[in-house]
């Protein structure tokens, strides 16, 4: 069955690990479970969705200094780190944790106890992320067999290429696994969200409709300009100037117009990607590449209404405009 998401993941044996070390290049396999579970608030007893991942108390998996640091307590039963950037109502929850105080509560029909905290942030589809040990991930959900993993972590030797060795992985391991690069899962998850659910649905079609008013906008604003204007062009027509200067004077309206427009809409959603950041907790930011993306598509957008604006004083005689 192929995986939906990382909150999502279909099991695999773990056995398909032990295999992989067959494999020339790989030099050490770790083991992950995950699922997502109903988190009982102790001070609301509200309830919410949260990931529970479970690791090896024994290996280093995670790029996670806290994580790391509290590996031994993750040893002992039903201990668990909580999540300090937790989306939701748990600022009671995590300043009792920072005073060396436990919080003991319900998952499913289990108590645990949370006695850390880590810093990882929420997702799409958890609110709160804890991690365990695979032990504790066990008792918690005892249908889950041990040799039934989510996600499978494998270590290169140094000097050999990711890809070649995910090429050689597919091809030694059964088809009941799926091999990906770091890269690639990224990409993964990223096309999760982009395509297969509805909130990618709506971002893509409000970028669309962005990009169509957009253009009616701009062309509402070039078309009155060469209105307004239509003695001075008919001039340049009569003295001989062809269309095609007449439509670069427009063009460079469009792009000074694109530019005037783009550098305040970068600071405006600048702030409200830190705003909204802030409120759901979520990595929201804007990267360069994708700023000069918006920069050329806006441009675009402007030399399309310019183009439509211009459509009149091409197809017209100096006379006529006069």
């Amino acid at each position: 069955m192929l995986p939906r998401n990382m909150q999502n993941l279909s099991t695999f044996p773990r056995r398909r690990l032990y295999q992989a070390m067959d494999v020339s290049g790989v030099k050490k396999v770790q083991s992950l479970y995950g699922s997502l579970a109903t988190w009982k608030n102790p001070q609301t007893r509200s309830k919410t969705s949260i990931q529970v991942i479970g690791l090896n108390p024994e290996q280093t998996i995670l790029e996670l200094p806290e994580v790391n640091q509290q590996l031994d307590q993750l040893k002992l039963p039903d201990f668990f780190l909580f999540d300090r950037d937790s989306r939701g109502d748990y600022q009671e929850v995590i300043a009792q944790i920072e005073q060396g105080k436990s919080v003991t509560t319900e998952i499913g029909r289990r108590t645990i106890t949370v006695n850390g905290l880590f810093t990882l942030g929420a997702s799409f589809e958890a609110d709160v992320t804890l991690i365990t040990s695979n032990e504790n991930f066990l008792r918690l959900f005892p249908e889950r067999g041990a040799g039934s993993v989510s996600l499978g972590l494998i270590q290169l030797e140094p000097g050999y290429d990711p890809q070649q060795i995910a090429t050689a992985l597919k091809a030694h391991l059964p088809n009941d696994i799926f091999v990906m690069t770091h890269e690639e899962f990224i990409a993964f998850e990223e096309n999760y969200w982009k395509v297969e659910t509805a909130s990618g649905s709506i971002f893509s079609f409000g970028v669309f409709m962005g990009f169509l008013v957009g253009v009616i906008i701009v062309y509402q604003v070039l078309s009155n300009n060469v209105n307004t204007h239509l003695r001075e062009y008919a001039t340049f027509k009569a003295i001989g100037y062809q269309n095609l200067y007449l439509l670069g004077i427009i063009f460079e309206e469009a792009i000074i117009l694109a530019i005037l427009g783009f550098v305040p809409s970068v600071v405006v959603a600048l702030h409200f990607c830190r705003v909204v950041g802030k409120a759901s907790n979520l990595p929201l930011y804007m990267p360069i590449a994708r700023a000069l993306l918006v920069l050329i598509l806006t441009a675009i957008m402007c030399v399309i209404s310019g183009a439509i604006a211009t459509r009149k004083l091409q197809a017209a005689d100096p006379a006529d405009l006069f």
